[in-house]
């Protein structure tokens, strides 16, 4: 591993994020003397502080604003950061090589979960977590996607990626009569708060809701909610931090690590607080 002992998350927000916790239980189970920090950066410093790190840096994972200017400072991409034009971890070295784990976070998600056979639903937004979302739910099965957009055009990214996976996708704006669908994936950003006639015709035809969002909790969307079960977004974020950490470890997402499944349970406790 030589000296890269050096990672953290970058976003703006971040003093919310419990990614910290995670990895730093993740590493200490490991047996790794790695340090994992969290730096506010927005998407108009991101190159500069990324140019000033020194070679002690391992690798970074990134959060809202910085998926799209990582995507574009990664020299590699991996299929699923290809896919969704987002990098969310970054692997340093000679080489930056950019990755998607929340596409895998949110399949991994859905599995723990117990959700299984679902062939319609419904992305409420068309960011970048938008994207992840559609990669994972089409590797999930889900053969019909609509998209709600408070600005429909604001999806083209979602429309050309539904084009190459083979999913039938609708984008159409808030407001517009709801159909029923099996899962409803809500990627809006946290403190979202929809009006109450775009909000309940959603619920009422959502099936399972997998929100994204995770702080504050329950979400506004959350706790209204009239559907089967309700996933957190931390469950996401758990899941594609196991995956960074194989990234950090191995170079490859696809690796797992050595005892995964005690693993996954420190790094829950942890974020939680037990």
């Amino acid at each position: 591993m030589g000296a890269r002992t050096r990672l953290a998350v970058w976003g703006d927000p971040i003093g919310h994020s419990r990614s910290p916790a995670l990895h730093a239980a993740a590493y200490r189970r490991l047996g790794l003397d790695w340090q994992y920090d969290r730096r506010r950066v927005d998407a108009a410093g991101f190159a500069t502080e990324l140019a000033s790190l020194d070679d002690t840096w391992r690798g970074l994972s990134l959060t809202m604003p910085l998926k799209e200017v990582a995507h574009a400072a990664a020299e590699t991409l991996d299929a699923h950061a290809r896919l969704t034009g987002a990098v969310n971890t970054l692997l340093l070295g000679e080489t930056r090589h950019g990755f998607n784990t929340d596409v895998g976070g949110i399949v991994d998600a859905f599995s723990s979960a117990g959700t299984t056979g679902l062939r319609s639903v419904r992305i409420v937004g068309a960011g970048a977590t938008a994207s992840s979302a559609l990669v994972a739910v089409r590797e999930l099965g889900v053969e019909r996607v609509e998209v709600r957009a408070r600005r429909p055009e604001a999806a083209e990214r979602l429309v050309r990626i539904a084009e190459e996976l083979g999913v039938d996708l609708r984008v159409l704006p808030f407001g517009e009569p709801a159909e029923d669908v099996d899962a409803t994936v809500a990627t809006l950003p946290s403190g979202t708060v929809l009006d109450a006639p775009v909000a309940v015709p959603l619920t009422a035809s959502g099936g399972v809701l997998f929100e994204a969002a995770y702080a504050p909790w329950p979400s506004a969307l959350a706790a209204g909610w009239n559907g089967e079960r309700v996933i957190s977004g931390f469950e996401m974020l758990l899941h594609q931090a196991v995956r960074q950490i194989r990234i950090f470890l191995h170079g490859t997402q696809d690796e797992s690590l050595p005892d995964e499944g005690v693993i996954v349970s420190v790094m829950r406790s942890a974020a939680m607080g037990d």
